[in-house]
């Protein structure tokens, strides 16, 4: 279907039946994308406050045949935000829409609205004595709407699950202009498909999220935190193991960490302070939240003594208060900023399964240094299978010397990845970035079925349109 670009008379057709404050147009920020891989072109901004006037925007978008490109925080890394071809769209801001409607602790449930930032949604199950446990690197600008569009991941998802997990119901536009009220906060309710599941994920293509219904937990009463260095990765998962044996569910966080990311915060952020005089070639970050009186500090010395006399740890770390627990938690969120800093030729957000991180890990190496002479900064969530495998240029040279070998990189990678039953999106959602990937390593039937819920929910082919599917 061909789209037709959000020129004037379309701008005057909203401006009849909107506030004069809902339209706009498009800053520079709406424009661009983290990595910078993407440039989006000038484009109409609309701002509702209110799920009517999303309503209206995506009813008089489909009329018109516009596309819309809904915007969250603007912090995804595939370029789902920002629509670089085609005629001009709609942007489709929420961050108007920033309530936290309703807070029920009795429940654990919290209602919020999609614009709401991440890091607010936590400070509020925070005020209610509860706890949100979705967290990542950009919690302090990203938006719940689009971490649920996303299905975003972050350090929690070991304990708690994706954002999919933390999901109860869900409030939306259709892309016919239909509201649909899904913001139940039942656990238990079969009546029919699951709309909330197909549209957390399909980052904008199949709807607007604009609330939704979201799982509380009680808050572990103590913390415990450490760093265990490990002398491979196939003891870093013999240490899960052990850990999850001895520690149960109780365990929120097991965060794999290279010498390749204490030395590139060293070359690109010295004032991080390191725990170790010598960095470690590979260190685990494990977080235990407990309750009922149980020391976490004195599980983690018992894990520790009983990984130590199975080799399975070198040595490590436990923070002996809030402060030093911090400053370990600071270390491993800096890498994404220190590896920006540097400038990847190809980052990769893949899974596996468990079993495969270290031969995924050790064959990566090998099949990178085929292509060239590079850094390779391995790093992220291995309790769940998640690692970001970023590949760097040396020293004294830039991303852009590499850009002729970028392809190939990322497609030696995802070959590795898919040859060994993993995920080429762990966690980061397919957005622009990756439609081609997709394509190649999808399942024809699914993607024949994807293609035919597109069609039937979006005929206009409006909602972000060159997301996931290609137009």
């Amino acid at each position: 279907m061909t789209l037709n670009p959000a020129d004037p008379a379309f701008r005057a057709r909203l401006a009849a039946a909107l506030p004069d404050d809902v339209l706009g147009e498009a800053e520079a920020r709406h424009l661009e994308e983290p990595r910078g891989r993407y440039a989006g072109q000038q484009a109409l901004l609309a701002r509702p406050r209110n799920v009517d006037q999303v309503a209206t925007l995506i009813r008089l978008a489909g009329e018109a045949r516009v596309g819309v490109v809904p915007y969250g925080g603007g912090t995804g890394l595939v370029g789902g935000q920002v629509a670089p071809e085609g005629p001009a769209p709609l942007i489709l801001s929420l961050e108007r829409m920033s309530a936290v409607r309703d807070v029920y602790p009795d429940e654990n449930v919290l209602v919020a609205e999609a614009g709401v930032i991440l890091a607010d949604v936590q400070a509020a199950a925070e005020q209610a004595d509860r706890l949100f446990p979705l967290s990542l690197a950009a919690e302090g600008s990203a938006r719940i709407g689009g971490n649920l569009a996303t299905n975003a991941g972050g350090t929690g998802v070991l304990r708690y699950g994706n954002a999919r997990d933390l999901c109860l119901g869900l409030e939306a536009v259709l892309p016919d202009g239909q509201i649909w009220h899904g913001l139940t906060r039942l656990r238990k309710n079969n009546t029919g498909y699951d709309l909330r599941h197909l549209l957390i994920g399909a980052e904008g293509t199949l709807g607007v999220i604009t609330a939704a219904a979201l799982k509380l937990f009680p808050r572990p009463t103590a913390v415990g935190t450490a760093l265990l260095v490990v002398p491979d990765p196939r003891a870093a998962l013999d240490l899960l193991s052990l850990a999850r044996g001895q520690l149960g569910e109780t365990v929120s966080a097991f965060e794999l960490i290279h010498r390749q990311g204490f030395d590139f915060l060293a070359e690109t952020l010295p004032e991080v302070r390191h725990p170790f005089d010598v960095a470690p070639e590979w260190c685990v970050l494990i977080e235990v939240g407990v309750s009922g009186g149980t020391s976490p500090d004195a599980a983690l010395e018992t894990l520790f003594a009983d990984a130590l006399g199975a080799g399975m740890v070198q040595d490590g770390l436990i923070a002996q208060n809030s402060a030093q627990a911090q400053d370990f938690w600071h270390i491993r969120e800096m890498i994404p900023e220190a590896n920006r800093r540097i400038g990847s030729v190809s980052s990769h957000d893949i899974s596996v399964p468990l079993g495969a991180i270290p031969g995924f890990i050790k064959e990566g190496g090998e099949v990178i240094g085929k292509i060239g002479d590079f850094r390779v900064n391995c790093f992220g969530h291995v309790g769940d299978g998640n690692l970001h495998y970023n590949v760097f240029p040396q020293p004294g040279r830039t991303r852009a010397d590499h850009e002729n070998q970028r392809d190939a990189i990322k497609q030696a990678v995802h070959d590795l990845v898919h040859e060994m039953g993993g995920s080429i999106s762990a966690e980061h959602g397919i957005g622009r970035l990756k439609v081609g990937d997709l394509e190649r390593y999808g399942d024809p039937a699914k993607l024949s079925a994807m293609r035919a819920i597109k069609a039937a929910l979006d005929p206009q082919g409006i909602m972000n349109p060159g997301a996931i599917l290609r137009g």
